[in-house]
């Protein structure tokens, strides 16, 4: 064998030793997606925005619609983000969503979203819905739980039917606990009950440790895989009145970057892993770059 042909079979070894590396680094690094709440910033700052987004690596962006934001505005953000391959979901939701009696506003917020779209050109048009329902910080939760769940549980029926009529990819925001929750059909967690009926979530498992943040979201991860469904891991940086531990927040920007990271190697092996969802754009938009936020306690005063 010729000195030429050892050393074409080496680099031929290390090329394929690599490329399972390269496979996950390419497949799952940088995948992540952000919420963003307060949408009449993206009037002015929409540059800095989706500069900002694309260089975090964001591919979805939760976008909060407001009255106060026109069309117009949002047709120019969106533009702008999907030049820069970054999809836009229409955010939304109240606690009281989940009760009955609350299903028809969320029925007429799928239905704005679906007006929008037909009026707007198609690189202007938002690709999906996410959903932020979280009865569980109202009284009835308490008490009546289980009728709670069956109230949300036919509310997230009509709106997913309705979302997909539309055409819209529907997500929405969950605790990382539903999986200790009966589906109130029966037969399985609540949690792969919601995952079955939408096309993806954002697993709140907020904690300022990788391993924590993944071990939270596993059940829903194996669920996911199983049923063909999309995960977003989520990250907390805004502060909160719950504890240090669910929020980097006070943490720093290295201490944040590596423990999300040890999420994308812990998730990888999972189908269903999108990536992490950042919560929220100015939280993380204000810790990358230097400015200080203030704390609850002290907006409060």
């Amino acid at each position: 064998m010729s000195v030429r042909t050892k050393w074409a079979l080496l680099a031929l070894t290390f090329c394929l030793l690599l490329l399972p590396w390269l496979f996950k680094w390419f497949s799952a690094e940088e995948k992540k997606a952000t919420w963003l709440w307060d949408a009449s910033i993206i009037a002015e700052q929409t540059p800095d925005i989706i500069s900002f987004s694309k260089e975090q690596g964001v591919d979805v962006i939760f976008l909060q619609m407001q009255d106060e934001v026109s069309d117009d505005t949002y047709r120019k953000f969106i533009a702008s983000a999907r030049q820069a391959e970054i999809q836009v979901h229409a955010l939304n939701g109240h606690a009281d969503w989940a009760y009955k009696d609350k299903q028809e506003e969320g029925l007429a917020f799928i239905e704005r979203i679906r007006a929008y779209n037909a009026a707007s050109a198609k690189n202007e048009r938002f690709e999906g819905i996410q959903l932020d329902v979280e009865p569980y910080q109202l009284q009835r939760w308490e008490n009546e739980q289980d009728s709670v769940i069956a109230e949300w549980s036919d509310n997230m029926k009509a709106w997913t039917k309705a979302g997909k009529d539309a055409g819209l990819y529907m997500s929405a925001a969950i605790p990382f606990w539903l999986d200790a929750r009966e589906s109130a059909e029966g037969g399985g967690t609540f949690s792969r009950w919601v995952i079955d009926h939408f096309d993806a979530v954002a697993i709140m498992a907020y904690r300022d440790s990788g391993q924590q943040m993944y071990d939270l979201s596993k059940e829903e991860l194996d669920e996911a895989d199983e049923l063909g469904k999309k995960v977003w891991v989520g990250a907390e940086l805004a502060d909160t009145h719950e504890g240090d531990h669910l929020t980097f927040f006070r943490k720093s920007i290295s201490n944040m970057d590596e423990e999300i990271a040890k999420v994308f190697d812990l998730a990888a092996s999972h189908s269903s892993f999108a990536g992490v969802a950042v919560h929220h754009y100015e939280a993380w938009y204000a810790k990358e770059n230097g400015i200080p936020l203030a704390r609850k306690s002290d907006e409060e005063k």
